[in-house]
């Protein structure tokens, strides 16, 4: 099955994380790109987690998942070795409606985390739909390559045209050209 791509806007989003090991780190570090209502549950939490966590403020709570969890929650992922655990969770979250990821459990999770790019405004994710993470990086290393260190300036600059130039055609067409030759300017 393939994942339908889309970009959540997590601002208002309540997230729960139920791990605390280096898996769990690693979708830490990827979620604090986005938004930092992050709320951890964990029994034990690496050192690089408990720092993280520290370091930005997060709710911790140091004790094993309990049914409820989740009841105040909007996205939950679950970064555990424990797969009955993993079921437990996955199936409780459809009685409160939020999303829910279940690391290396495609059945068990409403989305995955693909390997993706964050350079300022510009965001690129990649997926191989679970069928091969390490190819999804490896294209993640290329396109990186790829993206000149002046996207954010020119990202800022597009942006704010669109705030003050009126919508209509001529702005479509302006901002098509203005793309294009920037493409052609990176890739010569």
């Amino acid at each position: 099955m393939s994942y339908f791509p889309a970009f959540l806007n997590l601002e208002d989003k309540r997230v729960l994380l139920v791990g605390g090991g280096e898996i769990a780190h690693t979708k830490l570090v990827h979620l604090l790109d986005f938004t930092s209502e992050i709320s951890i549950i964990a029994q034990e939490l690496s050192e690089k987690t408990k720092a993280l966590a520290k370091e930005r403020n997060l709710s911790v709570m140091q004790r094993a998942y309990s049914r409820g969890d989740i009841t105040n929650f909007d996205i939950v992922i679950v970064a555990v070795d424990d797969i009955s655990l993993q079921v437990k969770i996955f199936e409780e979250s459809k009685q409160y409606n939020c999303l829910c990821s279940c690391v290396d459990s495609s059945k068990q999770s409403d989305f995955i985390f693909g390997s993706y790019i964050k350079k300022d405004d510009l965001t690129i994710a990649v997926s191989t739909s679970g069928a091969s993470p390490a190819l999804a990086k490896e294209i993640k290393k290329y396109l990186l390559n790829l993206i000149p260190d002046d996207i954010g300036a020119f990202l800022q600059e597009m942006k704010s045209l669109r705030e003050t130039l009126p919508k209509g055609k001529d702005r479509m067409k302006m901002f098509k050209k203005r793309a294009e030759d920037y493409i052609k300017r990176w890739s010569n």
